[in-house]
């Protein structure tokens, strides 16, 4: 496909996220023909339930766990900061692209990633092993603005988890070359890929541009986009930038899935 063929050819995307997560959106859009931009503006902090993740991740080394579940590549940060082990009859659960990837670098297994759509909700309806019956050991890692919809999902089977907040996100501040680029318009489209992302779009970036296209990904970052007054204009199918933003969004839904926003 030539460049001039490619749905987002010439726009300028801005990538809120670094890491992992961040080489995939920008590779994926990259391919459409955009022009990808990555400056984080939310990182990962030590969670505020240290005390229970040291002693959660001892129970795994120990072997008191029958699975592992995670939906964030931060969380294998998160155990290659621990040097975490995890043994070889404890089967772990995967949701996201940028978490696998996450997992097989760091040389942590992978049993179980949903096989088609890749969500949280499709490895709870794909796990076989949690629907035989047996009760099962779970924990379960995630970040702190995580919705639990996988945590919910394995207790409300009737199995033993053990949920932990793996880590903090927090916002980060712009670099000022971005906030130059945004403000002159030079920057097309900002992605918004979580509530804490549209946080801090909103509070950096006072001043949009009209013209800039903001492309929110996943139902409760556009209700918390909607919540902090970020305009949403190109949603309208009679606008002139809706097949672009739709693009956007497609092509970012296609790598990375909402999961690791959720739980």
């Amino acid at each position: 496909m030539s460049s001039e063929a490619k749905p987002l050819s010439g726009l300028r995307v801005l990538i809120p996220r670094g890491g992992t997560w961040g080489d995939l959106v920008s590779m994926a859009l990259r391919e459409q023909g955009a022009h990808t931009v990555i400056s984080p503006l939310v990182d990962f902090a030590h969670t505020s339930e240290e005390e229970k993740l040291v002693a959660a991740l001892k129970d795994l080394e120990a072997g008191r766990f029958d699975w592992l579940t995670a939906t964030s590549s931060t969380v294998a940060d998160v155990l290659k900061h621990h040097n975490a082990v995890i043994p070889p009859d404890t089967q772990v659960a995967l949701v996201g692209e940028a978490t696998e990837v996450a997992f097989r670098d760091a040389g942590y297994p992978i049993t179980r990633t949903p096989s088609d759509e890749n969500s949280t909700q499709a490895l709870l309806e794909e796990w076989d092993e949690i629907d035989t019956g047996e009760v099962l050991k779970v924990l379960t890692l995630r970040s702190d603005v995580a919705i639990p919809v996988l945590t919910e999902g394995l207790i409300s089977r009737g199995h033993d988890v053990t949920p932990v907040l793996a880590f903090r996100t927090v916002g980060v501040p712009a670099s000022v070359h971005t906030i130059e680029d945004i403000e002159s318009g030079r920057i097309n489209v900002l992605l918004v890929a979580s509530a804490k992302i549209a946080q801090e779009v909103a509070a950096q970036f006072p001043n949009l541009p009209e013209d800039t296209i903001v492309a929110c990904v996943g139902v409760n970052t556009l209700e918390a986009a909607a919540a902090v007054g970020l305009p949403d204009d190109a949603s309208d199918p009679s606008h002139p930038d809706y097949a672009k933003k739709r693009a956007v969004i497609e092509t970012v839904e296609s790598v990375i899935d909402q999961s690791d926003m959720l739980d």
